[in-house]
């Protein structure tokens, strides 16, 4: 199709890791750097009501560049398709690792709170408010630290940060009382309830208000009382009863939150929530790479890049930024070659230490907010304003600043969509470009034309196209054009190799299931015979009324309603695990809600005789 032409000169794609409401997001690998990133794929006709949404979303992350925030890195639009291009989190969602764990420690919570804190104060320091917090929302980097994502619900209150805001939205288990009885509410103050429901997801594994009939769940909410079991420590109830106050004025504050006792407890100090990741100064390495790359003087380049237009330009500089970050050489792959495949393996168990979050107690006391470059939208939004920031005087304490008149001096004529929806699948982390073979280039005589590019024919690009339970993606993934005669000898060949071959079970791997490292969404088992498990579980999932398609050892689950809408899309997976003769099973959610999967797959995997 030709809507990716565009995409797969600059990245080669590989699978699906995330489905939602209207997107699709792939693993990608960004061709110049290597860096793997996740491709938000929205079809624009499917969007309708859903466009302020998306535009929400893009001026939000144009805006906001922290180290607890998911980076934006490149929107694409064609006449049917918003590509959004998303910095890669490995580590998966911060709700498998609380339901593989229980609940966590309150040490361990501590650490993970702190980051969530941290994101959310920064959030609020900018104007605006998430609405959407949940553990769904939360994913973990290959370093183990949280990003927040998903900003599709945010608004930026215009006016004044006491501007209250009407719509209700979010998800209803961590939505405060004021939003689900269509009172006016501050934003902050809905966040801090939010959080609060994640601080007793976190230390207890199950939710504070939780029923499966909708008008119930209201009235737990409404009333605000909830369990309190007995492992909590005095100060962590303390806590949760400040920030799960029904009267949303009796609410602990942000601001009193950053110092709370609770917070400080084996720190000593607050929440570090500036921003440590500035747009203003850009790096003179990455800079000097791209002036060499695209034959343009510093100067030039400097300009270009501080447009911050989230071009390829923008997501080459980004990404070269992250790579000089993890200690690799700040360097960009000048001619065509193919990126490693990087399949969806997870990481490492995770061993959380406070010192991961922030740099042993040193606290940065500069506040250097992203300046925003992106023209307004014409897609108006009644809770969102599009305004500059400004630079926060008062380093020393957590300050809203109040939002200001637009201004805008250079308006594009090209608008610039993205998408709201999650992603998060465990994975392997980022895997390095292979084969590097120089090109010749022309030389830019100007210095300030079209930068130049050595891209790839899309033909070359996608690795993705898998047969599973959304085939949308299917037809509109470019197929190789070209090499025909080499084609037609490959599937003679093809042809050879399968009379030779004695015949395997239908559906099953070539070479087996696949050796993966003990994490967190693998379940182990007491079986040493993969075939036997997967068919255990095939035999199980018509019982619990879960349609699937088998593609080798993975089986690609959905559940439908009544009226045959699909409420919920996940992936089970007969795995080897790195250990002699032990066989588990690897989970993985899609789409849906994120407590029915849990009760959905603990069911399932109750039923197998595994």
């Amino acid at each position: 199709m030709k809507d990716y032409d565009e995409l797969l000169k600059y990245y080669e794609l590989h699978e699906t890791i995330g489905t939602g409401g209207f997107a699709k997001v792939k693993l990608a690998c960004h061709i110049l750097t290597g860096e793997m990133v996740a491709i938000k794929i929205m079809d624009k006709n499917t969007l309708g009501s859903d466009l302020p949404r998306i535009k929400t979303e893009i001026e939000a992350l144009k805006n906001l560049r922290h180290q607890h925030i998911c980076q934006l890195y490149h929107v694409l639009e064609t006449a049917n398709k918003i590509f959004m291009v998303l910095e890669y989190c490995p580590g998966g969602e911060l709700f498998d690792y609380i339901i593989s764990q229980d609940r966590l420690s309150e040490e361990e919570t501590r650490v993970v709170f702190r980051q969530i804190v941290s994101a959310v104060a920064y959030v609020h320091s900018q104007g605006y408010a998430h609405r959407d917090l949940k553990p769904e929302n939360l994913l973990f980097d290959e370093y183990h630290k949280l990003k927040l994502i998903d900003f599709g619900l945010c608004a930026k209150p215009k006016g004044n940060k006491d501007y209250h805001l009407q719509t209700c939205c979010g998800s209803l288990a961590y939505a405060a009382p004021e939003l689900i009885q269509g009172k006016s509410y501050l934003g902050s103050e809905a966040d801090v309830w939010s959080m609060g429901i994640l601080l007793y997801v976190l230390m207890c594994g199950f939710l504070p208000f939780d029923d499966d009939n909708v008008m119930a769940l209201y009235k737990k909410i409404m009333r605000g009382k909830y369990d309190v079991p007995k492992w909590l420590s005095p100060s962590s109830i303390l806590l949760l009863q400040q920030m799960l106050q029904v009267d949303p004025k009796k609410r602990i504050s942000m601001k009193n939150l950053l110092n709370h006792p609770w917070i400080m407890q084996d720190y000593n100090y607050p929440v570090e929530w500036q921003s440590k990741n500035p747009f203003i100064h850009l790096d003179d390495d990455c800079v000097t790479e791209l002036s060499v790359h695209h034959r343009n003087n510093r100067q030039t380049m400097e300009a270009l890049i501080s447009l911050w237009q989230y071009d390829h330009l923008t997501a080459t500089y980004l990404l070269l930024l992250a790579k000089k970050a993890r200690g690799k050489p700040v360097r960009l792959r000048l001619s065509s070659f193919s990126c490693g495949q990087a399949s969806a393996t997870p990481l490492t168990d995770i061993k959380f230490t406070k010192y991961w979050t922030e740099s042993n107690g040193v606290e940065s006391k500069s506040l250097t907010p992203a300046l925003c470059r992106t023209p307004a939208n014409k897609l108006k939004n009644k809770e969102n304003v599009y305004t500059p920031k400004s630079a926060v005087k008062n380093e020393e304490y957590f300050m809203f600043p109040e939002p200001k008149t637009p201004v805008n001096k250079n308006q594009h004529k090209r608008e610039i969509l993205t998408t709201p929806n999650r992603y998060a699948t465990p994975s392997k982390a980022r895997n390095q470009c292979l084969k590097e073979t120089p090109i010749k280039m022309p030389v830019n005589s100007t210095g300030t034309d079209k930068l130049m590019t050595g891209v790839i024919s899309p033909e070359r690009r996608c690795r993705s196209v898998e047969l599973d339970l959304n085939q949308a993606h299917m037809e509109e993934t470019p197929k190789r054009k070209g090499a025909k005669v080499f084609g037609s000898l490959e599937r003679g060949l093809d042809k050879v190799i399968t009379v030779l071959t004695r015949s395997k079970r239908k559906g099953c791997a070539r070479d087996g299931p696949r050796r993966l490292k003990l994490h967190y969404n693998v379940t182990t088992t007491r079986l040493v015979n993969p075939d036997q498990l997967l068919n255990e579980i095939m035999s199980v999932l018509p019982k619990k009324h879960v349609d699937f398609v088998q593609k080798g050892y993975t089986l690609k689950c959905q559940t439908q309603s009544d009226f045959g809408k699909v409420t919920m899309q996940f992936e089970l997976e007969v795995c080897q695990l790195q250990k002699p003769d032990v066989v588990g099973i690897r989970r993985q959610r899609l789409k849906g809600d994120a407590w029915v999967y849990k009760r959905l797959v603990e069911d399932i995997l109750s039923s197998c005789k595994v």
